[in-house]
């Protein structure tokens, strides 16, 4: 178990590592960015709305400008959306096999601005995750990660 544990840490640093040096969208790797079609407010609320509208609670909205400004440092708008869907959640806490998965535990989507005015979504490639970890609780992840995308379709370019 701890050799696997140390391979999905490697490759979660070799990808994060490889995804700063190339924001390309044809290769997100384990993490994803698109662009929003609406400004960072209308994408907050918008998202807000659709994510509730269809069964998910969004456990809690992080403010990292916010945070950070509190901590004397200026940064662009940046806000982190914690969401959960209850069902999915229960079906990896329920089981002990499958509760090392938590810290991927609410799902998260994140909405900031850049220098450039324009506002993006990002979020994690659970499915690039999921293909490492395998079994129930990849499929778990992969259904939530397919029901997210659908809130993200609607506010991206």
């Amino acid at each position: 178990m701890k050799i696997k544990q140390l391979f999905v840490s490697v490759l979660m640093l070799c990808g994060l590592m490889a995804t700063s040096q190339n924001t390309s969208k044809s290769n997100p790797l384990l993490l994803i960015e698109n662009q929003s079609r609406f400004g960072f407010a209308e994408t907050i609320e918008k998202l807000s709305k659709t994510i509730v509208e269809n069964g998910w609670k969004i456990t809690i909205t992080h403010d990292l400008q916010e945070t950070m400004k509190k901590n004397s440092k200026e940064v662009l708008p940046v806000k982190v959306i914690e969401l959960c869907n209850p069902n999915h959640a229960f079906q990896i806490l329920s089981k002990d096999g499958l509760r090392n998965v938590s810290p991927m535990l609410p799902c998260r989507i994140s909405v900031y601005e850049k220098s450039d005015g324009y506002t993006y979504i990002s979020r994690m490639n659970a499915p690039a995750f999921a293909d490492i970890i395998g079994g129930e609780a990849a499929k778990t992840i992969i259904k939530a990660f397919e029901e997210t995308e659908e809130f993200v379709k609607l506010v991206v370019k």
